[in-house]
């Protein structure tokens, strides 16, 4: 029956980031399909409380994605105990909210700080490839697995920062608006899953990116509203709509699919 190809029975996962919104929605998905899920944050607490909501097929795993021995080290981990591991989901990130005045002065081009851009490149897309060198270079030598790259719908078009602006009086110069590191580190995952897809073919690994579109978590109704106007869909994902996406990635139901981005977006990049 196709349904078994859905079937992630005995797999064991790894999900970065794994203790934020869209994270515990990953793991979660991986383990209605069956599977082990260690829960790997760097706030090991928000892992944690992750893995008590979900069960006993989540491990919290404290985990930098900016350090490669970090990473090497929570390998040993997951091998030590489960002997195996078949996916892994670089979902780490850091995602600057346009919600205050204490950003505004720096989330512009010109008054950009280079500290932010090195962190947060250092964790959204060197992390990723942290991971997929340590986690996938295993993988290529024990008979493959799957790689999923959590994008975004801004790596297929620009920020329309019409949507970020206050109406509070400020000059343009002055308004906040969605940092370019954000653009620059989705578009910079679809280059990596491009790249890893052809590189480890031969090895049975199959790399593939889901680019979500927004997602409701508590924004202003002001805000709510100027993204729904831009979405044919005419509303924001709630947050367990990536879940079957997540499922179908990483199971063999995608098994003649690699090196592509799924867009899931309420169809605001066909405009």
């Amino acid at each position: 029956m196709a349904v078994d190809k859905f079937n992630l029975n005995k797999k064991v996962a790894i999900v970065t980031g794994g203790g934020g919104l869209l994270g515990a929605q990953h793991t979660e998905a991986l383990i209605l399909s069956g599977a082990h899920v260690y829960v790997a944050d760097i706030d090991y607490d928000s892992a944690n409380q992750v893995c008590l909501n979900l069960g006993t097929k989540a491990t919290p795993l404290l985990l930098d994605v900016t350090s490669e021995k970090s990473i090497t080290d929570a390998l040993e981990k997951i091998l030590q105990e489960k002997g195996r591991l078949d996916i892994l989901i670089n979902n780490a990130a850091i995602d600057p909210k346009v919600n205050n005045n204490s950003i505004i002065e720096t989330s512009r081009v010109e008054n950009f700080n280079i500290d932010d851009w090195h962190f947060q490149l250092n964790v959204g897309l060197l992390g990723s490839f942290l991971c997929s060198k340590v986690f996938g270079s295993w993988m290529s030598t024990n008979n493959g697995g799957v790689i999923l790259n959590i994008a975004s719908d801004l790596s297929v078009f620009s920020p329309d920062q019409r949507i970020y602006k206050k109406n509070n009086g400020l000059p343009e110069e002055e308004q906040p608006v969605k940092p370019v590191t954000y653009s620059v580190i989705k578009h910079g995952l679809i280059g990596l899953t491009k790249y890893l897809s052809t590189y480890w073919t031969e090895k049975n690994i199959r790399v593939n990116a889901l680019s979500p579109g927004g997602v409701y978590t508590n924004q202003t109704d002001e805000f709510v509203e100027k993204l729904t106007n831009l979405i044919p869909m005419a509303r924001m994902a709630h947050a367990d709509e990536y879940q079957s996406a997540v499922q179908f990635l990483c199971s063999d139901a995608s098994s003649y699919m690699t090196g592509q981005n799924i867009v899931i977006d309420g169809g605001r990049s066909v405009l």
